[in-house]
């Protein structure tokens, strides 16, 4: 595995909690990433009349906010108070990537004073729902800043409104922490430190990144993430980078970990060494044709192809792959540039395909950056042929002409059938360069003609013959690449 150089980094950043943008100061050290929630950060904060950056949002300025809303999602707001609870309409939330955050001239505390010209000032909570409801796309929305009623707005935490699980249960400590298994706070600050172990950080994921200013950062088991806002393009981009390469950096001491974990006579492990191990994003459908894409985490043994929900750190999820597949029926189909990447201008993805019982599975990944591509590419195509090396040979039983066959592929001898009793006879053997054509009905028959008097040999396989003829070409590609006849 290639050496990568960790990054020290400091500087100010947003944090998304509780649906707010909260600012914090961010430092990066080699193993973790530590988050320091700056004092008033919480609260719209007041200088000299001026909230936030805006002299209209000062305290008691009637402000006149014109949000369109998008074709899909609604304003994006939630609101409290109203006249049953002897409070005005209040904004109590905004939602991140909606029309009331997109316009920016919205905030926590703002009193809605009246929607498309209906006077809200003395409505109820319901009727000042309806109102908001029926505005139609375009809402001019009247609103004053009651920097007296914010109080009643609870404030985000980093101590308690910031999740984050995952990490190895029995790891090292990083950063002096006493568990590395969760964000750390210390001392009397509102402080996160976060290890970055097996954690992945992604650009336009969960979230629309229309900005291109966002870094997403999923915890090891996938179930937390963190979301952090930059002020411009070229930040965003230094801080990603600094975050990957500080968590590629630390995949070699994981690697490590696992094997040391599973045992080379493990069981569980089969005795087959872990390769790598990395996070990628994975191509899903949705019902009516949408795709999205989602967090899997991929690890590459001598033999298998496995993908994870979460990282396994123990044993028993070690064992328990989402998906289990042989590299030698597995290909590399695709990989390169596609289309809509938040960062570059495309998506860098690869494709891989493997041949089943149920037929062809195929899985799109997406990568974060160039050199993951190539990489993953590499350990794929690589690991294929390997596996092609240690296993050496595949037999599957087969009908011939009606009678009971085996046919065997060999890594180096090529093809043999033979009947299937035991000592039966061999009825055809070729080397590789014999073979003239192979194809399939992709149901149950595989057809190979090495160009004998026998003609074309149709082989009943009772099932579909997708492992076979991916077997077959894992082998000859293997062959032809140990030749030296491929670049």
């Amino acid at each position: 595995m290639a050496v990568w150089t960790r990054a020290c980094k400091a500087g100010l950043l947003e944090l998304l909690l509780r649906e707010r943008w909260v600012r914090v100061a961010a430092e990066l050290s080699g193993e973790a990433l530590s988050l320091t929630a700056e004092p008033g950060s919480c609260e719209a904060a007041v200088v000299n009349g001026v909230v936030n950056g805006n002299p209209e949002a000062a305290p008691g300025c009637v402000r006149r906010v014109r949000v369109v809303k998008a074709e899909a999602g609604g304003l994006g707001i939630s609101i409290k108070g109203g006249r049953e609870n002897r409070m005005p309409v209040l904004i109590s939330r905004i939602f991140p990537g909606l029309a009331a955050e997109r316009s920016g001239a919205l905030r926590l505390g703002d009193a809605i004073l009246a929607v498309n010209g209906v006077d809200l000032r003395d409505a109820t909570h319901d009727q000042a729902v309806q109102a908001l409801k029926r505005a139609g796309r375009e809402v001019i929305l009247e609103v004053k800043f009651m920097r007296e009623v914010t109080p009643y707005i609870k404030k985000p935490s980093l101590v308690s409104d910031l999740p984050w699980e995952g990490a190895a249960p029995q790891s090292p400590s990083l950063s002096g922490s006493e568990d590395s298994g969760s964000p750390q706070h210390q001392g009397p600050r509102d402080r996160k430190v976060i290890p970055l172990k097996m954690c992945f950080a992604a650009r336009n994921l969960s979230m629309p990144d229309l900005e291109n200013r966002l870094i997403e950062l999923h915890s090891p088991d996938s179930r937390n993430t963190l979301i952090l806002r930059c002020k411009d393009t070229a930040t965003a981009h230094s801080w990603f980078m600094a975050l990957h390469a500080n968590i590629t950096a630390l995949l070699p001491q994981v690697l490590a970990e696992l094997n040391a974990m599973l045992g080379t006579s493990s069981p569980v492990a089969g005795g087959r060494e872990v390769k790598h191990i990395g996070w990628l994003a994975e191509q899903a459908r949705l019902d009516g044709g949408r795709q999205q894409w989602r967090p899997v985490l991929m690890a590459v043994t001598e033999k298998d192809l496995l993908l994870y929900d979460g990282m396994p750190w123990t044993r028993d999820a070690w064992a328990s792959p989402c998906h289990s597949y042989p590299l030698v029926a597995t290909r590399l189909v695709h990989s390169g540039s596609g289309l809509r990447s938040p960062a570059l201008g495309s998506e860098l993805t690869f494709a891989t395909r493997t041949g089943s019982r149920q037929g062809v599975e195929m899985h799109v990944f997406r990568v974060e950056t160039h050199r993951d591509l190539s990489s993953w590419t590499r350990i794929l195509v690589q690991g294929c042929h390997a596996a092609a090396e240690l296993i050496k040979e595949v037999t599957v039983g087969c009908t011939l002409s009606g009678q009971e066959v085996l046919l065997c592929i060999h890594y180096e001898c090529g093809f043999t059938i033979c009947r299937e009793e035991p000592g039966g006879s061999i009825l055809f053997r070729y080397p590789y360069e014999r073979l003239k054509m192979s194809a399939d009905d992709g149901i149950r028959t595989l057809y190979l003609d090495f160009g004998g008097p026998e003609g074309e040999l149709a082989l009943d396989l009772h099932s579909c013959p997708k492992p076979i003829v991916f077997v077959l070409h894992t082998f000859l590609s293997a062959k032809v690449t140990r030749m030296g006849l491929l670049a």
